[in-house]
């Protein structure tokens, strides 16, 4: 007999395999339930429960192999009886969730207006292959920037579509169609073109020219400068801020890019032409705009600014001239000065050297140019 007392000795239970993959269990029914963590870390079960284990295992292999040949979507998303999402469905949330300035969303709504939904907006997205992009993007007739601009943000959208799942891959396989070649060549103004832009200005006006060339900076980055953001004693100025235009309304935000928060010393000639604008043209108060609009006080506009400058420039005999070229003016005298890549980068408000390698070069074609005619000197003196 055995002692009461003691405990009688159970037979080990057999332990219940793991599965190489997924999860699977018996229901007290006695079907069984399978389901999965997917490549987007979530659960995913199986819509419906499976009379023998052979049967949920199949299903979980199944999924394993969609994963494997890089084709899997959801479940959840695959067996939907709702109507297929349309490109339309998808871009219009895709807008509305992205975190983007103004401006820029202000463009990504023409595009899909004008270019791309007039297309593709009422396809599933299932149904947009490479051969619908290739012959969307063939037929599309804007300009050069436009399209490439256009197929950019298509295949951005879609490639979010693609890490939600809605779709395996991205359709968008066109080398190089998002990007453009530089339609306006840029040739600088001279010091002699710049002088004579000042003369044919308005007097509120030939401030802004100078800092836009000598400074290197942008039109909105100008046209929100405040009394305070000038420090004429230390010789610096203050770029913390720039406006941009959205449907007529003066949006203030940060500068394009984090590198264009940035101090830049003001070239010393200039000082007295900034005292003066500052004694005739902007309020006392430190908030004041330093180039508000001559009638409102209000941001300056492209509008009415570019009446003004367009007369002033065919004046200068310049009439290909646009404002921005001034920017580049003013970063090839810089590189001129034998100004290092970094230092360019910083006085620009340039987060990547691309650019500033470009105005390295520019400098460097001017130089040939100065020694070409150095030559002729001799010659002619001979």
């Amino acid at each position: 007999m055995h002692d009461r007392g003691s405990a009688v000795p159970k037979p080990d239970r057999p332990r219940k395999a793991r599965e190489p993959f997924g999860r699977i269990r018996k229901l007290p029914s006695g079907r069984y339930q399978a389901a999965y963590i997917g490549p987007d870390t979530a659960l995913h079960k199986a819509s419906s429960t499976f009379d023998t284990l052979m049967d949920a295992r199949g299903w979980v292999h199944g999924e394993r192999r969609l994963i494997d040949a890089g084709t899997w979507v959801a479940p959840a998303r695959r067996n939907s009886t709702a109507r297929p999402a349309t490109l339309a469905d998808y871009a219009w949330p895709w807008l509305t969730e992205r975190e983007l300035k103004p401006r820029t969303r202000d463009l990504y709504r023409r595009l899909l207006d004008h270019h791309v939904l007039p297309q593709l907006g009422a396809l599933p997205l299932a149904d947009i292959s490479p051969v619908t992009v290739r012959r969307w993007h063939s037929d599309l007739d804007p300009s050069p920037t436009a399209k490439a601009h256009s197929y950019a943000l298509l295949r951005t959208i879609l490639g979010t579509a693609v890490t939600d799942g809605l779709i395996p891959v991205n359709p968008c396989t066109i080398r190089g169609a998002g990007t453009t070649k530089r339609q306006h060549k840029i040739k600088p103004a001279t010091l002699g073109e710049l002088e004579a832009l000042v003369e044919a200005l308005p007097d509120r006006y030939g401030a802004l020219v100078m800092l836009a060339s000598w400074c290197a900076l942008r039109f909105g980055e100008l046209t929100e400068l405040r009394r305070k953001d000038l420090d004429l004693a230390a010789g610096r100025l203050h770029v913390r801020r720039g406006v941009t235009f959205v449907a007529g309304q003066a949006v203030i935000g940060p500068p394009k890019s984090e590198a264009g928060i940035r101090d830049v010393s003001i070239p010393p000639h200039l000082l007295p032409m900034l005292t003066d604008h500052l004694d005739r043209f902007c309020a006392a108060d430190p908030d004041a705009l330093v180039f508000p609009a001559a009638t409102t006080g209000a941001h300056l506009g492209h509008g009415t600014f570019f009446k003004t400058w367009d007369a002033a420039r065919k004046a200068a005999c310049r009439p290909d001239l646009r404002f921005h070229d001034l920017r580049h003016t003013g970063a090839v005298l810089a590189a001129q000065t034998g100004a290092t890549l970094a230092e360019l980068m910083l006085r620009l408000g340039h987060s990547t050297p691309a650019m500033a390698i470009r105005y390295q070069h520019a400098a460097q074609d001017r130089d040939a140019e100065i020694a070409q005619r150095l030559s002729a000197m001799v010659s002619g003196g001979a």
